[in-house]
């Protein structure tokens, strides 16, 4: 039988982060609604890109290269990401850890031309 009364700690943890961020995000709303001016127009509520209107549709679709380079940008991140405990690690893993990564970057040269002879890396 599992004695539930060792998750109350847990259990008051989770109600007090509930309540802290509900006070976080409807607070400062209430605040403003009760202290602020409260007067939309048709220019206060028009969507806006980078300080002008859209000018396009917003269901339109995406190029494909966008994609690709986000692919690209997450695979050359994660080997970032793979070298640096990797160096620190180099002296406990010995030769096998040299080589294994080797063959990783080996991958990741050959993907990274391979990217580059299709022309994924240049933009019209």
């Amino acid at each position: 039988m599992v004695d539930l009364e060792q998750y109350l700690p847990i259990l008051i943890f989770l109600f007090i982060a509930a309540a802290l961020s509900a006070a976080f995000v409807f607070l400062p709303m209430g605040v403003s609604r009760l202290t602020g001016v409260h007067n939309p127009d048709a220019e206060k509520l028009s969507e806006y890109e980078c300080g002008f209107p859209a000018f396009e549709e917003p269901r339109s679709q995406f190029d494909v290269r966008f994609y690709l380079v986000a692919i690209l940008f997450i695979v050359f991140d994660l080997e970032a990401a793979f070298l640096f405990p990797w160096a620190v690690s180099l002296e406990f893993t010995g030769w096998p850890g040299w080589i294994t990564m080797m063959v990783f970057l080996g991958e990741l040269i050959i993907g990274f031309a391979y990217a580059w002879k299709i022309g994924a890396l240049e933009w019209e």
